[in-house]
Formats: structure tokens, sequence, C-alpha cells
């Protein structure tokens, strides 16, 4: 279900595999009951959330005072987060940012629209991946349900086995929490996670462009004009 990546004395740090929830079911999360097994914690708190499908760096607080200056560090958008995805097309721009408001649609999916009320806002570089593929670096300045699939499906390049937005089927969804840095008590905290299930990952132009993007907050993201 999980790799521990780091250990604090107040928080924990996991790269959660791809198609494990961490939502509650039946007011029980598996998850946070198996790494609390590892590590013996006696409860955790979940800082922030994952799609089911999406794999990566996930944050876990040990008690309930961590726990909330963490949350606070999101509410406040002092969380950099940084994903990487496998699109299938080739999309109508490399690189740039996508900005607008999310709605509903048909069943349990979003839409992106052309308005920004309340924008979700994602900046991305992207680069060959190899058969017609894209491998994108993903920036959100927001924390959207679906954000990153919603914005590279609106620049022509769903997810490669998102089974709501993606144009073909595979072995996993390709979405995968890279990066994460964050302020914590007066020291910046750093992680960086390498994806390591899924096929798509070991080709040559992904592992090229993975080389090339380890240090995701260093990369040349343009300051933004518009800031929620």
């Amino acid at each position: 279900m999980f790799d521990l990546v780091y250990q604090h004395s107040d928080f924990l740090v996991i790269n959660k595999h791809p198609g494990i929830s961490v939502h509650k079911d039946d007011n029980e999360q598996p998850l946070l009951a198996a790494v609390a097994a590892q590590t013996g914690d006696e409860k955790l708190y979940l800082i922030h959330r994952l799609d089911k499908m999406t794999s990566g760096l996930l944050l876990l607080g040990r008690n309930k005072t961590a726990a909330a200056a963490l949350c606070a560090n999101f509410a406040e958008r002092r969380v950099e987060k940084f994903y990487i995805a496998i699109g299938t097309k080739k999309p109508k721009k490399k690189q740039g940012v996508v900005i607008g408001d999310m709605t509903r649609s048909r069943r349990s999916s979003w839409k992106l629209e052309t308005t920004t009320v309340n924008p979700a806002i994602t900046q991305f570089f992207s680069t060959a991946a190899g058969e017609g593929r894209r491998i994108f670096l993903c920036k959100p300045h927001t924390g959207k349900t679906h954000q990153i699939r919603v914005a590279l499906r609106s620049v022509g390049s769903g997810i490669t086995g998102d089974d709501i937005y993606g144009n073909e089927a595979a072995d996993r969804g390709y979405l995968h929490a890279y990066g994460l840095r964050f302020p914590y008590q007066g020291e910046l905290q750093q992680f960086l996670c390498p994806p390591s299930v899924g096929q798509l990952w070991s080709t040559l132009e992904a592992r090229q462009a993975l080389t090339e993007w380890q240090h995701p907050w260093s990369q040349a993201w343009p300051i933004l004009a518009h800031k929620k």
C-alpha cells in the first residue's frame, strides 16, 4: 500500500502506491491503519489527499498540534507541490499555465470553465515520453479535486490510464505526486520521490525527463499574474 519515505517526530512522509484510497470507507482508513501498524503510532492525521489512481508523496501528522500546523500550511498556500504525469496525446502547448473555474460535470467528473471567479491554477512543462506520449511536470497552485487531470485534458493530453479523463487504457493512471516542499518550525522541508510502479515511467525519454527534473522547485517557473 505504501513505502515509508521519512519519519519526523511530528509527521511522516509516505509514498502511496497507485490504486490505494485515502478516503474513509465505513469510518475506517485502511491506509492510515497500515502505516500506524508499521510505525507504532496510535493515531495518524491525513494532512492532504491524493486521488486513488495517484501515487506518490503523502504527508501524515503524528499528533493533533502538528497536524493543525501542517494543515494551516496547506490552507495558507505555503506548500509547494509537484506532480509528474504521462499524457497520451501531444498537448496544444508544450508548457504554460491552465487557469479556470472547475464545475461538476457528468457522474464523478469535473470540467474547466473559462471564468476565473475561484480558479484552479496549474503550471506545467512537458517533453516527449516515447511512442507519441508526453511527460508533464505540473505545479498546482490550488488544491481542487481532479485539478491536474482536468488541466491536462483541457490542453488535449488526457492522462494515460485515467478512466475518467484519459484517452488510453494502461496498467495504471499515470499521475504521481513527485515533490513536496513546505516550512515547518523554521526549517524548509523538501522531499522528492520518483515513481516506481508503472511500465511507462521506464522509457528512455521518461527517465531522461526525470533526470532533468530532479530539482522541480528550481525550474524556471514564471511568476503568476493571477493569484487567488
